[in-house]
């Protein structure tokens, strides 16, 4: 070996009487160890001179990347960006995809940067073959492309990521989410949303297309299958970063409205520990916002506040003396409510005279008295909260207690706020509130006090396949804790008390 390479070297061009020599180092892939390392360093050193043994170069190459001593893989990894020449390219990186399943961390280390290599080479060959084992390829190996792609494809520089290549990348990913799991999905959607040519509203548009045609919002929602459950989950998550003013929400929100909210209590839930209908009515309310013109706009305002009069008790019916005739007083769920109410007064806008023209004189009334019902309670609550909280600063605020009454704060002063613009004659729709798991907005001074009263909400309840959209809330109480000790938490009594 070592006078065939005495012999190579020596030639400034490798005239085609060295065939032979060459395919004797070929064949020292089947040699012992020594033969093997100088194999593996020669075979792509010389590769460029054999165009016509090029696919025995690659396979004698490929074997010593399954080679049983760790090193020779190692050494055979690394050299393989030497053979993406031309054709060859979208093999070597078929081949290199494959190998991403390597248990070695530093193979596998290996196998990305020699990926990265050959991307900054040809960013669509490089794509052809990691695309071809994610639609083709063995489970692991799938799984490890598309977290490749989610990971590396950031780190990729401008002229790498031109808009030829963000297509192909676009293109490819739709034939892949024809048939994907709800990770791959997020994990495609996170691909996607990072592309610079999807920045745009008709990107994101583009976007929301795709989610909602991965929702199946033509089908009737079934809310006994966890499985319909969860897809439903899974994308409307994916979808709230992408609406915006210009960007709407409509066809998620009418979906929900007409075939979700009228199920909210048969909901199964995916997750053991979720509690699913206040992940339905938190993901509506951040989508009630963005929300265009809507066809059936009455008629699912409608069933929007049907829903929110279930959670809105009527005052206890008072016995002779004045006390309250039944045992329990009504519990109150203010997580729901701030949805709810939030939902409302966000598509109310769009209909102001729904409670003074759509709803008849009784309905009305029955339903100030609601209002007003639960806004008694909510006062003494404030006060409370208010009273509990007063010179806590620093450490004092990070007790699992005091983080259940900043949180139960900022939903009561939510509501608050609501109730007050539906109290107006006519009702108003002119407040604008923070939802209380989302991060508080900036505002102008001017501006400050409606903020500080706007600063409310619920906990988010976490699913494991959830997005980070709530990475950056103030607190997070444990799950369920904090929803349960506001729904049953007595006002009426308190009020006796004062």
């Amino acid at each position: 070996m070592h006078v065939i390479k005495l012999g190579l070297g020596e030639k400034e061009t490798v005239q085609r009487q060295h065939k032979d020599a060459y395919q004797v180092i070929l064949d020292g892939v089947k040699g012992g160890t020594k033969e093997k390392r100088l194999a593996a360093q020669f075979i792509p050193k010389f590769f460029k001179h054999f165009p016509e043994l090029a696919d025995s170069a690659i396979n004698a190459q490929l074997d010593l990347c399954e080679d049983e001593d760790v090193s020779i893989r190692r050494q055979a990894i690394k050299e393989l960006p030497q053979f993406a020449t031309g054709e060859n390219l979208p093999r070597v990186a078929d081949i290199l995809t494959q190998l991403l399943q390597t248990d070695d961390s530093a193979e596998f280390n290996l196998v990305n940067n020699a990926l990265l290599s050959i991307f900054k080479m040809d960013a669509k060959g490089t794509l052809g073959g990691l695309f071809s084992q994610i639609l083709q390829g063995e489970d692991i190996v799938r799984e490890r492309a598309i977290k490749f792609l989610s990971t590396k494809l950031k780190t990729l520089p401008d002229e790498v990521l031109t808009k030829e290549v963000e297509e192909l990348i676009l293109t490819e990913s739709k034939k892949v989410l024809e048939d994907v799991t709800g990770e791959e999905f997020v994990l495609f959607m996170k691909i996607l949303s990072g592309l610079k040519s999807l920045q745009t509203v008709s990107g994101r548009q583009q976007l929301v297309e795709l989610v909602a045609e991965q929702a199946d919002l033509e089908q009737t929602f079934n809310p006994s299958d966890p499985d319909c459950v969860d897809r439903l989950l899974q994308c409307t998550r994916q979808a709230v970063p992408l609406f915006s003013k210009n960007v709407h929400s409509t066809r998620f929100v009418t979906y929900f409205c007409e075939q979700v909210l009228p199920n909210l209590s048969t909901l199964t839930t995916p997750v053991e520990g979720l509690d699913i209908q206040l992940e339905v009515l938190k993901l509506l309310a951040e989508m009630s916002s963005f929300c265009g013109d809507m066809e059936k706009l009455e008629t699912n305002l409608r069933k929007l506040f049907d829903k929110l009069l279930e959670y809105m008790p009527l005052p206890p019916e008072e016995a002779e003396n004045g006390e309250n005739a039944g045992n329990e007083e009504p519990k109150l769920q203010f997580s729901y409510v701030e949805c709810l109410l939030y939902s409302f007064h966000q598509l109310g806008r769009k209909l102001p005279d729904f409670l003074t023209a759509k709803l008849n004189a009784e309905k009305l009334k029955d339903f100030k008295i609601r209002l007003q019902y639960f806004a008694r309670g909510l006062q003494v609550y404030i006060r409370q909260l208010r009273l509990a909280l007063q010179g806590k600063t620093g450490e004092a605020l990070k007790t699992e207690e005091n983080k259940i009454k900043v949180v139960a704060l900022k939903i009561t002063n939510n509501i608050n706020v609501l109730i007050k613009d539906l109290f107006h004659i006519p009702p108003s729709y002119k407040s604008t509130v923070t939802l209380s798991w989302k991060p508080v907005q900036k505002v102008e001074i001017g501006q400050k006090r409606a903020s500080e009263d706007a600063t409310s909400g619920s906990p988010p309840k976490k699913s494991p396949a959830g997005p980070k959209r709530d990475a950056r809330q103030i607190y997070n109480p444990p799950s369920g804790k904090y929803s349960s000790n506001l729904g049953n938490f007595n006002y009426e009594r308190s009020l006796q008390g004062k």
